[in-house]
């Protein structure tokens, strides 16, 4: 089983990729022929999950899906932050409640 931060760690890792590849696809909206990039997430069986690049099959840009990716990635660095405070708090607990 993989420690909490480790699997934040993942979900953060995540939502920077996320994150770059809506800042891609965004500044790269006008170029002739371009073809966007999509970030696909699978979970991992230990905890966590990776993410891999492909490239859409279709030209062209979808400002609203780049624009949906960006609020997507924010909610999910604001969500691997929490996991990450809560198990530093529960680290702390326990410590406490040891010593």
């Amino acid at each position: 089983m993989s420690s909490i931060s480790a699997t934040a760690l993942s979900g953060t890792q995540a939502a920077q990729t996320a994150l770059g590849v809506a800042g891609h696809n965004i500044a790269n909206a006008a170029t002739r022929n371009f073809r966007r990039q999509e970030a696909v997430n699978a979970t991992v069986a230990e905890g966590g999950v990776t993410t891999t690049l492909r490239q859409s099959s279709t030209e062209g840009e979808s400002l609203a899906t780049d624009m949906v990716g960006l609020l997507q990635a924010k909610n999910s660095f604001l969500a691997n932050l929490a996991v990450f405070r809560t198990g530093n708090a529960m680290a702390g607990a326990l410590l406490d409640t040891v010593a």
